[in-house]
């Protein structure tokens, strides 16, 4: 509704101002911000968005001597020639599971040591213990293969500590199916832990120190603080975080796992992304249909992320949106 002004007692309408005159003030009041942006908006339309073109191959017979352009078009059959396959299930499965695995002991991993932290008053250790489990994050994670390798080898030093205490054979664990999603959760665990915590560290530092004093004037000693005070602060802050990470549940890194798994453990180690890159660049070069398999991934991750979105709005009244 125009807004109105009085003028000799009669209302006037003030004159409409045009969507370009808007812009045009709000880049001269805010020029230097958005020229900062504009850097950060190239390398998503282009690495990103320009990319999505590609999608088309999903539909296509794909040629690398015709294009795009060129590829004649099949409809969904590349989709149905994977629903058909009989890589189908056991690919879904394994990366269901990991997924799973991952948020089950790896999303709460880092918040369970952020609160730990918080409660610790001598900074030192506290500085010594941030150290120690930020560290591993910045190790290449083909070094850190490497030395899973080496330590779970047939003779390595962790094959060699569980064999002697009776927990495993001394054999080398990365050969045995069963082992490999243990290992991959808990190096994972190893390596992100410490690097995690930032951000929850970061929320817990702005939650009122009132808030703790009038709990501990009304009798709550520090585990009640933790449950009625620090958890309820920082909620908006976990529930964003675990949104995002479900989003990402078909998503699998395919580098740490082709960097660990071999032909005796794809029953359970072969996920969607190594299955991709095994048969789109190591077997038929058929991108047309690993084209069609990432798109699907894709979907599925998007639609989980609308479902947790729409979810934790109705539930917690928190949402990214």
């Amino acid at each position: 509704m125009a807004k109105v002004a009085l003028v000799q007692g009669e209302e006037v309408k003030k004159p409409k101002v045009s969507l370009g005159t808007k812009m045009k003030k709000e880049w001269n009041r805010n020029k230097y911000v958005y020229a900062l942006a504009i850097p950060l908006i190239a390398y998503y339309a282009i690495f990103h968005y320009g990319p999505m073109y590609g999608i088309v191959m999903a539909f296509q017979d794909y040629s690398i001597v015709d294009g795009i352009s060129g590829s004649p078009f099949i409809g969904l059959d590349n989709f149905i020639k994977f629903f058909e396959s009989h890589y189908f299930w056991r690919l879904i499965r394994n990366t269901l599971a990991l997924s799973i695995q991952n948020i089950l002991w790896g999303f709460p991993a880092p918040l369970i040591l952020a609160l730990l932290l918080n409660e610790v008053k001598h900074k030192k250790f506290k500085k010594a213990i941030q150290t120690i489990t930020y560290l591993p994050h910045f190790i290449s994670l083909v070094v850190v293969c490497g030395m899973l390798n080496q330590f779970l080898a047939r003779d390595g030093f962790i094959t060699s500590l569980l064999s002697s205490l009776g927990l495993v054979e001394q054999t080398n664990l990365l050969a045995i199916k069963e082992y490999f999603r243990t290992i991959y959760v808990a190096s994972g665990i190893w390596q992100e832990i410490g690097w995690g915590t930032i951000i929850y560290l970061a929320a817990l530092s702005g939650v009122d120190e009132q808030l703790y004093e009038a709990a501990a004037i009304d009798g709550a000693n520090r585990f009640k603080r933790l449950i009625h005070v620090t958890l309820p602060s920082i909620a908006p802050t976990i529930i964003m975080l675990f949104i995002l990470r479900v989003g990402q549940v078909m998503s699998v890194g395919f580098e740490k796992v082709i960097l660990l798994y071999n032909p005796q453990t794809y029953e359970t180690a072969d996920v969607l992304s190594t299955y991709i890159y095994r048969y789109g660049l190591g077997g038929s070069f058929d991108y047309g249909y690993t084209t069609a398999i990432g798109l699907f991934s894709s979907l599925i991750n998007f639609i989980l992320v609308i479902l947790a979105n729409q979810f934790s709005k109705k539930v917690s009244e928190t949402s990214l949106w």
